[in-house]
């Protein structure tokens, strides 16, 4: 933290009088444009990398969950967003709109995201860390903090933010990109030559004892059985803000999640496929899943948690995931749950696997340590955000 104060100052001035520009003033901001789905050449063989807003939960866009074709491009007012810009989500359900991600390849984008292009001034490690630290600001500015609101250029190109020496700035994305990779080495790079270094591959249903899809839940305003769907399942975890109630006096016949369940989204454009480990609240709640989200109980023996979660979770397997068990078109996908059991898994040592869940809790520790470290970014900007018209 001290390294963070005596680069930038304290949270409570600007001690280095630091210039604040607005985003408009070093960046070039414009957003996406989805060519028409009933269309299919738009998309069918596709290979222009084409980004939807629910995306912006990966963080770092190394890949997109759609792409497009060449005349799927010419046909929408899209453009192409560069490498290392920053996206925004303007509008989207649930904890969507006002986050922020990294694109670490070329794309393009829907018009839910505003990208950011920014010039030689400001680093765009910097930049991402600076607004990922203002997601409440941010979900602010657009009027609606827990409803439906939305943001969009002229305000994304008014907000303020503090710019120091490009130097600094540097320094500063240097530590962040540290803490992200954590002292342990490149965290991915480890994951993957664990995995692809076994010849020990069971299928997802001989590892998994217990593979259920959730009830038809019957709504309620509010009740102690609580169900977890697609909205609540995110690549950093679970996120509880959208949670729903079923009506507990209709008996659940299906399994109670537990903790260390993990949970797949089933369904949807943009949501399919993402996955988390359910963490159970400390209260007298029962959780459950609903339709569209398969439960994967491990026999913990064999596979932990964490690794499933995370290898679920590659970019190679979610290709395969929707090369391979899913059906439906454009509009509407599902993994089929009959053919998903067959999928093979590699299975680790146990040895390999336990310290690997222990470089993933250090590595989240460091990510946990760098967002507390970017609190004061928040602050010494939140005077500025209230001057926004």
């Amino acid at each position: 933290m001290s390294q963070f104060i005596e680069m930038f100052g304290t949270v409570e001035n600007n001690t280095h009088n630091f210039p604040i520009m607005t985003i408009g003033e070093f960046a070039n901001c414009f957003a996406g444009a989805t060519p028409s789905t009933s269309h299919p050449e738009y998309w069918e063989n596709g290979r222009i990398r084409w980004m939807s807003s629910g995306e912006v939960h990966k963080g770092h866009v190394e890949d997109t969950d759609f792409r497009i074709t060449e005349l799927g491009y010419k046909s929408a007012s899209t453009r192409m967003v560069p490498i290392h810009s920053i996206v925004i989500a303007i509008a989207g359900q649930g904890k969507t709109r006002g986050t922020v991600a990294i694109t670490e390849v070329d794309l393009c984008t829907n018009q839910s995201l505003c990208a950011i292009v920014p010039d030689e001034r400001v680093n765009y490690l910097y930049l991402y860390h600076n607004l990922q630290g203002r997601y409440l600001e941010l979900r602010g500015l657009s009027g609606d903090v827990n409803g439906r609101g939305g943001l969009n250029l002229k305000i994304i190109q008014k907000i303020p933010v503090i710019l120091p020496p490009i130097e600094k700035q540097q320094q500063f994305a240097s530590i962040a990109q540290q803490a992200d990779k954590s002292k342990f080495g490149d965290f991915k790079s480890q994951f993957i030559e664990m995995y692809y270094n076994t010849h020990n591959k069971q299928t997802l249903e001989s590892v998994c004892p217990i593979m259920s899809k959730g009830i038809t839940p019957k709504y309620v305003e509010s009740s102690s059985v609580l169900v977890i769907n697609q909205a609540c399942i995110h690549w950093d975890g679970q996120r509880l803000g959208n949670i729903k109630y079923h009506n507990e006096e209709i008996p659940v016949r299906k399994r109670i999640l537990e903790s260390g369940d993990v949970l797949l989204n089933a369904t949807g454009n943009g949501t399919l496929g993402r996955c988390c480990v359910f963490i159970c609240p400390s209260d007298n709640n029962t959780y459950i899943n609903d339709g569209h989200v398969i439960a994967l109980s491990t026999d913990r023996a064999v596979i932990l948690p964490e690794v499933l979660n995370t290898y679920l979770s590659l970019n190679d397997t979610q290709a395969e995931i929707y090369r391979q068990y899913v059906t439906g078109s454009t509009n509407q996908v599902d993994i089929v749950f009959s053919d998903i059991k067959k999928m093979k898994v590699p299975v680790p040592s146990m040895d390999e696997q336990i310290l690997f869940v222990e470089v993933l809790k250090q590595a989240d520790k460091s990510k946990s340590v760098i967002q507390k470290a970017l609190v004061y970014l928040n602050d010494i900007q939140s005077d500025e955000l209230g001057k926004i018209a």
